[in-house]
């Protein structure tokens, strides 16, 4: 019986290791070339694959049915943007599940830099050109702040910069504070319908990153134009509806917002403050409900589901309980993982090893 007891405890015990310490798998593994963004929602995963001899190729997976398409249409009579692109760092990258669309970013430093806004989807795989996100070398015009998908919607945000006096700085640009920069018009949170793209109302001036959950989207808003009139976040993160525009909640960070992502209960944020990075959490008032510090290597990218968050520090791969404070490492990337997020109970996320991409998932414990 004692036998009996110790082998059941052992049991447990390697029950209990085994939940304490998922294993990753890999999904996908390209024949070749980096992948160089990653995105999920619902049952579908997104990588962008850069060519090394032939096109650079968006690649949707439904893990579902094991469908895979490759976006966009590349024909003789079809040819796109995107396959020819030379690729310049970051792209940016957002599915959604409910629909099967993707939407992506190709950036172009000269002689304008800008960033093009791309799509396609499962059912239609011609390339659409949604907008070229342009600013001058000044830093006047358009800048692209983030993308992100979820449940039906594709939404993107925009801020617009304007010169103080744009006839003072072309009569003397030389002179101290002549080419001066402000925000302008022309900024927002846009969502993707069907082949165009249309302001969600109340979302002007723009704003930096930006999350979706439930048919709501949160973004850190814009509030100057800082050094190259690249725009700085204001410690105000708005959450609206995505249909209408209204205003849910409205956040006031404790410290600088650099990363958020939205939950159905929650809203969490990666935080510069006095001392060092927080990631911290809001409740659906805009309440703080709690905090952790995290290590200095904690990568601008944060995603969250109804009773997580996850984030990595380098390549370490961690999640945080806010129901219970707590924080676990659930593996380590074999090199600093690409586009980490979870979905459902799926943690994934992208990685390069000898120049060639692979996918990697885990269950959340």
């Amino acid at each position: 019986m004692r036998m009996l007891f110790a082998a059941l405890g052992l049991a447990a015990i390697v029950v209990q290791a085994a939940q304490a310490a998922p294993r990753p798998e890999t999904l996908y593994t390209s024949p070749s070339g980096p992948i160089v963004a990653f995105a999920q929602d619902g049952s579908l995963l997104a990588w962008f694959a850069r060519g090394t001899k032939g096109c650079n190729t968006v690649w949707v997976l439904d893990v579902s049915t094991s469908a895979q398409v490759k976006l966009p249409e590349q024909t003789p009579s079809t040819l796109n943007v995107t396959c020819e692109w030379d690729v310049v760092p970051p792209v940016h990258l957002a599915v959604d599940g409910k629909t099967a669309r993707a939407v992506w970013s190709l950036r172009e430093l000269t002689p304008l830099r800008f960033d093009y806004l791309i799509g396609a989807s499962f059912h239609n795989r011609l390339e659409r050109r949604f907008q070229e996100i342009a600013h001058a070398a000044r830093g006047a015009g358009l800048w692209l702040g983030g993308i992100a998908g979820d449940a039906g919607e594709l939404v993107y945000s925009v801020t617009s910069v304007d010169f103080v006096d744009e006839v003072a700085c072309l009569s003397n640009p030389k002179k101290p504070g002549a080419c001066a920069l402000k925000l302008g018009n022309g900024g927002g949170v846009y969502r993707v319908v069907g082949r165009s793209t249309k302001l969600i109302p109340g979302t002007e001036p723009g704003g930096m990153q930006v999350a979706l959950a439930g048919g709501r989207v949160a973004y850190i808003r814009a509030t100057v134009a800082g050094n190259g009139g690249a725009p700085v976040s204001s410690p105000q993160i708005d959450i609206r509806n995505v249909d209408d525009g209204k205003r849910l909640t409205q956040v006031s960070p404790q410290g600088t917002p650099i990363a958020l992502a939205l939950a159905p209960t929650f809203l969490a944020t990666l935080e510069r403050r006095s001392k060092g990075l927080v990631l911290a959490w809001y409740d659906t008032a805009g309440r703080p409900a709690g905090s952790i510090p995290v290590a200095a290597d904690t990568s601008a990218e944060l995603s969250a589901n109804s009773r997580a968050i996850v984030f990595h520090s380098g390549r370490s791969i961690r999640v945080v309980y806010p129901r219970t404070h707590t924080v676990r490492t659930l593996a380590r990337a074999a090199t600093e993982p690409i586009g980490l997020s979870i979905e459902h109970n799926r943690i994934a996320w992208a990685e390069n090893i000898g120049g060639k991409g692979r996918i990697r998932a885990l269950q959340l414990p």
